[in-house]
């Protein structure tokens, strides 16, 4: 009924997107297979049956140790037609790294916008160009329904190693315990956390080891040249410069990233994941790189101040997201920068005679940016 209102009282592009909407997630819930029969069929794919054996244990793990809602969801299987899910839609403005919203009747406001149709997001993302935003259009593996529905396990992710679909399911999953409607950086970075949080003691019982060293390390140094980009462009966003010495210095500014990341990813073996993303990098990935990752540390933070329990932590984050947005933004920044003065002190304790900069894109070897 709700969804109904909203067409009668929309212009025709909005008509199309619930359109679309509605049909694709049909389309998937109708081609659900349960999950405990594929397992027992004989005559299931072994590797299938293998990873859907997986999933059964990665939703116990949930359930019992993260003390999330998994109920039924990922209890089925759905064979896509297609490679991914939907296309996530991300724009921002040509001199401003804070997305376009776009609100729905029942999950509120969110920063990005997906699509099931692939042509109908290249559609929207040529508009979107055409009025002067940036844009990001990626595919989507996995979505969440938010518990409106018990959402299936899809084709797009089923044979992702054993690590990298226990995070995605986490985080899926985190998103049925605590979701803010119109809040995207909170609800992602929440989910984030949980999924962070929980992924070494899930890789201790399944006997994984920890991630190598050196994966770690690209990633946070890559992240460091993307929060280094950030920053110059804030600060040149908000300057009274003209729009025509903006343009020019934010092209400069991406370019520099660029090259930093050339040069520190040399001789790296696995850098496909992140060179596609900084070599298309611009306002909307910059923000969509922020939705899911800058509030991350708070609650961390605010996950070893309840003691490390699931259901006080949850609790804690309940409650900080009922209060007001300013105020909710204030307490996470706070969180944020007792994570970083902790982070800074470790940093210290290993490294006290070795001198680091902060982060800079106009260093010589741009490692400064890394750090």
């Amino acid at each position: 009924m709700l969804l109904l209102l909203a067409l009668l009282v929309s212009g025709c592009e909005t008509v199309h997107f619930y359109s679309q909407a509605a049909t694709g997630q049909l389309k998937i819930l109708a081609g659900r297979k349960s999950i405990d029969g594929l397992v027992a069929d004989e005559q299931t794919d072994p590797k299938l049956r293998k990873q859907l054996q997986l999933v059964q244990s990665i939703r116990a793990y949930a359930a019992a140790e993260l003390h999330l809602p998994v109920g039924t969801a990922y209890s089925e299987f759905t064979q896509l037609k297609d490679e991914y899910a939907l296309w996530n839609l991300v724009a921002a403005p040509e001199f401003s790294l804070s997305p376009k919203r776009w609100c729905y009747p029942i999950a509120g406001c969110a920063s990005y916008r997906g699509y099931f149709d692939k042509q109908d997001a290249r559609n929207q993302a040529g508009r979107m160009r055409a009025e002067g935003y940036d844009v990001y259009l990626g595919p989507v593996p996995a979505y969440s329904t938010l518990g409106w529905f018990d959402d299936p396990v899809l084709s797009s992710f089923v044979n992702w190693k054993p690590e990298r679909l226990a995070s995605l399911l986490f985080h899926e999953l985190a998103h049925r315990r605590v979701y803010i409607g119109g809040d995207t950086a909170f609800n992602e970075s929440f989910a984030t956390a949980v999924s962070q949080l929980a992924l070494p003691d899930w890789r201790r019982r399944q006997g994984i080891p920890a991630p190598k060293v050196k994966s770690v390390e690209q990633a946070r140094r890559v992240n460091g040249l993307m929060v280094a980009a950030r920053k110059q462009l804030q600060a040149l966003y908000s300057s009274d410069k003209s729009d025509a010495e903006k343009r020019a210095q934010k092209a400069q500014t991406l370019q520099q990233l660029r090259s930093c990341y050339r040069k520190m990813s040399e001789g790296w073996v696995e850098d496909k994941k992140f060179s596609s993303l900084v070599e298309q990098t611009n306002n909307a990935t910059l923000a969509l790189v922020s939705e899911y990752q800058s509030k991350v540390p708070a609650f961390v933070q605010l996950f070893k101040d309840t003691g490390k329990d699931w259901d006080a932590f949850y609790m804690a984050v309940e409650q900080l997201g009922a209060r007001p947005q300013d105020e909710r933004k204030a307490r996470l920044e706070a969180l944020s920068q007792r994570a970083q003065a902790a982070a800074r002190q470790m940093a210290n304790n290993q490294t006290s005679s070795k001198k680091v900069t902060g982060p800079s894109l106009q260093s010589d070897t741009c490692m400064s940016a890394a750090n």
